[in-house]
């Protein structure tokens, strides 16, 4: 159990969700070597977050610094909160090979940062086919890149490079580390994921339990709920019962699975939210829905 709020569990960061990464690859290590696995996350910002000294050109200023104290790093926090600085990792040229964005020792500017433009004029001397560096700007005016643009400003230009494209989280970098395979979702509406649709189940078992303010009675019901979710009904249709015994609440069939792809063709076809959740009701047992929806829909007044 994780009990959110400032002044209990805290909110579930990037290191907790790397720790639970951790303990599920110890699981399938102990339990499942026989099988190929692949973890699925969504886009959040908890799961995507980057190392420290990442590739990105966000900050990076277009010439090299007049002196150390003006030097661009990146800002790394310690385990007792103190921040410090730290080079940003090298970049790779078109051949793979490493691009330090630093200038090395033995150069009058060692250690200061290159520049975009010199790092830019690098990578053009590597084979990269890039503008100019020097006719262009750090970054287009009101840091808004006309849409489509990929080489507008140095800015967009790095941006846009495959070492920087390719950048992994720290999530990532973890699972892949361990053998294992990872995919993030794109981002989607919540409907088309069946972990959403495994809480609004959750959720509707328990609201049928009385209403406490005690955290035992709190605690137990999460548990309970949670339990209550079978996992066949991410499979097929199951009758759902109500966690209230010895009667049932009443019988209802959900197919997890099924609603996800309504909702996915409902998306596709341009349906919006109200819409799709009306067509998923409407046709529950099909999983694409038919073209005469948006007829129906005309006719049902729905918008």
């Amino acid at each position: 159990m994780f009990k959110a709020g400032k002044n209990r569990d805290g909110y579930f960061t990037n290191d907790e969700i790397l720790e639970q990464a951790n303990q599920a690859m110890d699981i399938l290590d102990k339990d499942y070597l026989d099988d190929t696995h692949v973890f699925f996350y969504d886009n959040a910002k908890t799961h995507t977050a980057r190392r420290p000294d990442a590739l990105s050109a966000k900050h990076m200023t277009v010439k090299p610094p007049k002196d150390a104290a003006s030097n661009f790093l990146c800002s790394v926090k310690d385990s007792d909160g103190a921040m410090h600085k730290i080079p940003m990792q090298d970049g790779r040229f078109l051949d793979d090979t490493p691009q330090s964005l630093y200038f090395p020792i033995g150069h009058p500017q060692a250690g200061l940062f290159k520049g975009m433009r010199i790092i830019i004029q690098e990578r053009i001397d590597h084979g990269s086919h890039l503008p100019d560096p020097t006719k262009l700007l750090a970054q287009c005016q009101k840091f808004k890149c006309a849409p489509g643009q990929t080489n507008c400003c140095c800015c967009r230009i790095l941006f846009n490079e495959p070492d920087f494209v390719r950048q992994k989280s720290k999530l990532k970098e973890l699972v892949e580390s361990r053998g294992y395979r990872m995919i993030f979702y794109p981002k989607f509406h919540c409907e088309v994921s069946f972990i959403e649709q495994c809480w609004g189940f959750a959720k509707r078992v328990y609201r049928e339990f009385p209403a406490s303010s005690a955290e035992a009675d709190l605690e137990r019901n999460v548990i309970l709920a949670l339990n209550a979710v079978p996992l066949d009904s991410m499979r097929r249709y199951v009758t759902y019962l109500s966690a209230m015994t010895p009667s049932p609440f009443h019988a209802v069939s959900f197919r997890f699975s099924m609603r996800s792809l309504r909702f996915m063709d409902a998306y596709q076809r341009g349906l919006t939210g109200s819409q799709a959740a009306w067509a998923s009701r409407k046709y529950r047992g099909h999983r694409t829905l038919p073209d005469t929806i948006l007829a129906e829909l005309d006719k049902a007044d729905i918008v």
